[in-house]
């Protein structure tokens, strides 16, 4: 009868869901777990600056030629789509304005967190299990390391600090691709799109979009490492924990980008 039961289709989407909840709770207490031995670290802070540098280098510049693409293309379309339709309706006043709030409050910092996600998270994500698999990290414990300090400070550190710099320029980008694209559309005068730009933006939407992207530069370097701390079963566990890694951080990002437009603009 067990034997049945445990054949029928029912049986399966139940227990896969089951093993669905258990490996989101898992995950999630790893990650927790990670973050408050990685806030633990910060206290004794045995980190080298060069080792900081290096990790900011690696997520401001080296991210940024293709964040600035996916960034200024996204408003590019935007305003081929907009600034058409506006002008003709009369608002080409406010496409500027209409740009330069979308792109500072949701899409240069949402699409600036998915450009970091794909390059740099999956990046650390699969340096870190790599080391896991190799056995890098337990070798680093026989040394009476800390691993999570050792690896995650400098990562998670670099992450907060640079996101929102490269959120900043990518964002100005995204702002000045919507101008020109505006202009090729509808004609409308750049004189027009940026009096239109200084007349929407304030400092509220700027401090709100500086401190969502800090939380997107912490949660994705955090998320990265831990799940790269997770990897097990060889080259397959790499793949697996730097899928986990992507799929988790695009999550949280989204998550975390909902609680600021309800918390600040709602």
């Amino acid at each position: 009868m067990k034997i049945l039961y445990e054949s029928t289709y029912t049986y399966k989407i139940f227990k896969l869901l089951f093993e669905q909840c258990e490996e989101f709770i898992s995950t999630l207490g790893e990650i927790m777990f990670y973050c408050i031995e990685f806030l633990k670290g910060l206290k004794n802070f045995n980190t080298s600056f060069r080792e900081i540098l290096e990790q900011c280098s690696r997520f401001g510049v080296s991210s940024l030629p293709i964040t600035l693409s996916i960034v200024g293309m996204t408003s590019i379309i935007i305003s081929m789509q907009v600034a058409g339709e506006m002008v003709k309706q009369g608002g080409g006043n406010f496409v500027g304005m209409l740009m330069a709030i979308l792109t500072v409050r949701e899409e240069g910092a949402i699409m600036a967190g998915f450009a970091i996600i794909s390059m740099i998270g999956s990046s650390l994500a699969s340096e870190i299990a790599t080391m896991k698999v190799t056995d890098q990290i337990d070798a680093i414990q026989v040394l009476k390391v800390n691993p999570v300090q050792y690896l995650f400070t400098p990562r998670v550190i670099a992450g907060t600090v640079m996101m929102p710099m490269v959120v900043v320029v990518a964002s100005l980008f995204g702002i000045i691709g919507g101008a020109v694209a505006s202009n090729l559309v509808s004609e409308l005068s750049y004189k027009a799109y940026f009096d239109s730009v200084w007349f929407g933006l304030n400092m509220h939407d700027l401090n709100v979009c500086v401190l969502k992207s800090i939380s997107f530069g912490f949660a994705i370097s955090l998320i990265s490492c831990s799940c790269g701390m997770q990897a097990k079963d060889g080259a397959k566990g790499v793949g697996i924990a730097t899928t986990k890694a992507v799929v988790w951080s695009f999550v949280a990002i989204v998550v975390i980008d909902l609680l600021f437009a309800a918390a600040f603009f709602y």
